[in-house]
């Protein structure tokens, strides 16, 4: 694939996770401007790789946390978007919702960095199961294996756990 084909087609995702993660747009734009940077000069390198969008992710996902960390600042993942979500705009109880929102942000800002990406992805920005395998380079079914593992870990973190044919439901429903 041609460098420029490749920007074009994952800048924009790549800048709503970047902007999820470091909730300002002007980081965001700084650290997926750096993550290509290094892909372009490491292009070669970057296309005989067995992977090339899993490793494009990995660059931009290390280029984001750099420039969280030259900000001084701990990551913001997801502390801005536990207020924006339409749950709470559509709460008969805006501040039971609110707390039941933040503890779910909270959990998932604890998932291992893979699963974490899936949700966000998934549930945040509302890719398709496609759309997350494309930009994380990672198969339709290693997406939906990593969401059925992280929604597991989010009940039982949560406290929401259930039995197997609950969470097979679950699961279904969800895509």
């Amino acid at each position: 694939m041609d460098f420029s084909a490749f920007h074009q087609t994952h800048r924009p995702a790549y800048i709503r996770w970047a902007h999820t993660y470091l909730s300002n747009r002007a980081d965001a734009e700084e650290a997926v401007d750096a993550a290509f940077e290094l892909l372009l000069k490491a292009w070669t390198v970057v296309l005989s790789s067995e992977n090339p969008a899993g490793y494009a992710w990995r660059v931009l996902r290390n280029s984001t946390i750099d420039v969280g960390r030259a900000r001084g600042r701990r990551p913001a993942l997801l502390d801005a978007a536990a207020f924006e979500v339409v749950a709470l705009r559509e709460a008969v109880d805006p501040i039971g919702q609110l707390e039941e929102t933040l503890n779910l942000f909270q959990a998932i800002r604890q998932l291992p960095e893979r699963q974490m990406d899936v949700m966000v992805l998934l549930y945040l920005h509302g890719y398709t199961i496609t759309q997350v395998a494309d930009e994380m380079g990672i198969t339709p079914a290693g997406v939906r294996s990593t969401a059925r593992h992280a929604k597991r870990r989010l009940r039982h973190t949560l406290g929401l756990d259930v039995t197997d044919k609950e969470e097979g439901r679950a699961d279904d429903v969800a895509h």
